[in-house]
């Protein structure tokens, strides 16, 4: 009985693990591998495009490159496409892995000449690997203690010319110093309607999968301007038609869709509307504090300001005063309350 459980189990783990690897697979699938299939986010691809092909012309490596916005709007694809441009390898880390200084020197110590580090999340790195990052960047050199007390030794390893990029959803974290060490700087804002529309197109193909215009239409409006989400919706109506036979993807699709994930028609999940919903009922459509917010909603303060109200403010359903937060007349009318 104890071997078929742990047989059950086995199986268990290694479907999941599958589903997880299609996931990975289908998302680096629908990402862009050239400049002309990067849709969107004009003015940054052209400034970047020149940047890499001076560096190119004079066979020099690249000033390291800070990209910054909300996430899901390209900041990876950004860096994967420049590693492209300049024939470099891509090498990725995420900046909640590089807590010290160790850790930061067997990730430079591993680059290559001409190589991008690609450091996602760089908000999140340690204030001592940070100190350590400055002379890579600078002088492309790094110092490492070797043992402790009266016999350790301090060791230097020169770097291979090599260029930075990283990516955060919050730049105010990062220090002015770091701030100030890359050459250029690009926020990535939110996508045009006509830009989310061209991505589904493209993605549609790719899954080979008949869509309707209407339908893409419901989907980039739902989509909170993000490529990212906007795939995924489009992901899940693609399940909705593979399992109920259907042979192309409509508004009553769309529809069936968003109700099973509890989506509307703006893209408003069920905790941004219990967030508007408990600001109106509870505390009368506000101004109320970020504290106060938090425990009625039971949500991290980090969470309400990173996830929810980004789009919430976008679409001015909510406003944000010195006094605190205050839902808008268009969210009354939204919500119809």
């Amino acid at each position: 009985m104890r071997a078929k459980l742990n047989y059950n189990n086995k199986n268990k783990m290694v479907k999941r693990q599958k589903n997880q690897n299609d996931d990975k697979f289908i998302d680096s699938l629908l990402r862009p591998s050239r400049w002309t299939d990067y849709i969107g986010q004009e003015k940054i691809k052209k400034n970047l495009r020149l940047i890499l092909e001076a560096a190119k012309k004079r066979n020099e490596s690249s000033d390291h490159l800070l990209f910054y916005g909300p996430a899901g709007l390209g900041k990876t694809t950004l860096a994967v496409l420049a590693a492209k441009e300049i024939n470099g390898n891509l090498k990725t880390v995420s900046g909640s892995n590089l807590m010290k200084t160790g850790d930061l020197a067997a990730v430079l110590s591993d680059l290559g000449n001409g190589d991008i580090l690609f450091v996602d999340e760089a908000h999140r790195i340690g204030s001592a690997v940070e100190e350590m990052l400055y002379s890579a960047m600078d002088n492309r050199k790094i110092s490492v203690m070797i043992g402790k007390g009266p016999s350790g030794r301090l060791l230097s390893i020169d770097l291979p010319p090599f260029t930075l990029i990283a990516a955060t959803t919050r730049p105010n974290l990062l220090s002015s110093p770091l701030r100030s060490r890359f050459g250029a700087a690009f926020r990535l804002d939110y996508y045009e309607l006509r830009d989310i529309e061209e991505i589904i197109k493209r993605s549609a193909k790719i899954f080979e999968v008949k869509i309707l215009p209407e339908a893409i239409l419901m989907i980039s409006k739902a989509s909170r301007f993000t490529p990212r989400l906007a795939n995924r919706l489009l992901k899940r109506c693609r399940d909705f038609v593979e399992v109920y036979n259907h042979e192309i993807i409509d508004e009553k699709m769309v529809s069936e869709t968003f109700n099973l994930l509890e989506i509307d028609a703006l893209g408003l999940e069920y905790y941004d509307r219990r967030l508007l919903e408990i600001i109106v009922k509870k505390f009368k459509g506000g101004p109320v504090g970020i504290n106060t917010l938090s425990a009625a909603l039971g949500e991290e303060k980090g969470a309400i300001e990173e996830v929810y109200e980004p789009h919430l403010v976008k679409m001015g359903f909510i406003q944000r005063t010195p006094k605190g937060r205050v839902v808008s007349r268009a969210a009354y009318e939204h919500l119809r309350l």
